[in-house]
């Protein structure tokens, strides 16, 4: 903005973003990261074997989910979409369950480039099955017009 160019700014936010964080993948991003060892077997048995009740007399394995309110569930929700900028070429922010990506936009190549960011954070997206509000997703073009 001090130069007096364009920055596009793209905020989105993870639907149901902690409920969604799938164990065994969870569990394969803190290998990914060097979190081995007895550090994973404690924090895999922690998760393990968690069921909930559907019906008063029935329950089912929950193999998705991390609890909130504690520490430990936001930083392994942190951990499981640290990786969602890898290989983007804008500047990505993540607080929490949002994200926000931005980049001075001067040309089409700039624009052109921003569709493919988009597009990879997409990809990530289906590959890890989350999913992005898409109510809570916005553009915003800061300028000093």
């Amino acid at each position: 903005m001090q130069s007096g160019l364009q920055t596009d700014i793209c905020i989105s936010d993870f639907a149901k973003a902690f409920d969604k964080v799938i164990h065994i993948h969870l569990i394969y991003k803190l290998c990914w990261y060097g979190i081995t060892g007895e550090v994973n077997r404690w924090i895999n048995n922690f998760l393990r074997d968690r069921t909930q009740r559907v019906v008063l007399e029935s329950k089912v394995p929950v193999a998705s989910g991390v609890r909130q309110g504690s520490v430990l569930g936001l930083c392994l929700f942190l951990f499981y979409i640290n990786d969602t900028a890898v290989g983007l070429s804008l500047t990505v922010r993540l607080f929490a369950n949002d994200t926000m990506l931005y980049l001075t936009v001067q040309n089409n190549k700039d624009a052109e480039l921003l569709q493919h960011d988009l597009d990879m954070l997409c990809q990530w997206e289906a590959t890890w099955l989350m999913e992005f509000h898409p109510y809570k997703c916005e553009v915003i073009s800061v300028t000093k017009k």
